[in-house]
């Protein structure tokens, strides 16, 4: 093994490549969609932990995921299959972004699952240009007959 004075004389690792070749990365796309993954990780809901994240100009503005309301006492609420005691990440990250004075005013959203209508709506009125979602769940349809000029993209590569 080389004197350590010799290995820190080395540069950690070279940031241009002699052929101009670009380093290879994830697409913005993926790479906030492993961010709305992420937020998901911190749901305490059992049944179906969902992330979100917002978006503007290639920036994270907010992010939120399901769960209960902060400071509050998680006691499970399920009515009709569904949960009642809690917030959608949807809704966590608008307020998030709201409470923060945070415009989101043609953000687009990167959601783990397909939004449910009240959320698609509650996106739609904030000023959501785009929606990417990843995994189907309870896809209705009348939110492709609603349209409110939202574009919807599942996206399949992260």
């Amino acid at each position: 093994m080389p004197p350590l004075r010799n290995i820190l004389r080395r540069p950690v690792f070279d940031l241009y490549s002699s052929d101009d070749e670009e380093i290879p990365r994830i697409s913005w796309e993926d790479y906030f969609m492993k961010a709305a993954d992420l937020a998901a990780v911190r749901s305490p809901c059992e049944r179906l932990k969902v992330g979100c994240v917002l978006v503007k100009n290639n920036r994270l503005i907010s992010m939120g995921y399901n769960g209960f309301l902060s400071g509050c006492v998680h006691t499970s609420i399920v009515r009709d299959g569904h949960e009642q005691a809690t917030i959608h990440a949807e809704i966590n990250a608008i307020t998030d972004a709201a409470k923060r004075g945070v415009s989101i005013d043609g953000a687009e959203v990167y959601i783990t699952h397909y939004p449910c209508l009240n959320c698609y709506k509650a996106l739609a009125s904030s000023g959501i240009k785009k929606i990417y979602y990843k995994h189907d769940y309870k896809n209705n349809r009348i939110i492709h007959e609603l349209g409110y000029g939202i574009a919807i993209t599942k996206l399949t590569s992260s």
